[in-house]
């Protein structure tokens, strides 16, 4: 691998580019072409990858669609139930007020 880096990159020093007198002989296209593959199967992982979390995106997304519509279905569910509640509370502290007031009229009858 380093000897590829080497015939890439070969007569580039210090922000410069030196030419040697033998720089178009010296870089090995055996070494270019085993680069460039490398250079290929690095990018064809990378789209594979890259594919990979765009499929797991989408799934991830699916899934947090399908839990807001349980947690909708879930708050309506949640609200009748505390309607029905409500008006359970409301008839137990009407049936109290109606027994306190017969009490009340009891005893002041009695007295």
């Amino acid at each position: 691998m380093r000897n590829n880096r080497v015939a890439l990159f070969d007569g580039i020093e210090e922000g410069g580019i030196r030419a040697t007198s033998s720089y178009s002989h010296e870089i090995d296209e055996h070494d270019n072409e085993r680069a460039m593959e490398g250079l290929q199967d690095r990018v064809n992982l990378l789209k594979r990858l890259s594919g990979d979390i765009h499929e797991e995106v989408d799934s991830h997304n699916r899934m947090l669609d399908r839990m807001g519509n349980d947690m909708d279905s879930s708050r309506g569910i949640l609200s009748g139930t505390m309607d029905k509640f409500k008006m359970c509370v409301d008839v137990f502290l009407c049936f109290a007020k109606s027994i306190v007031d017969v009490i009340t009229m009891n005893s002041i009858c009695l007295s």
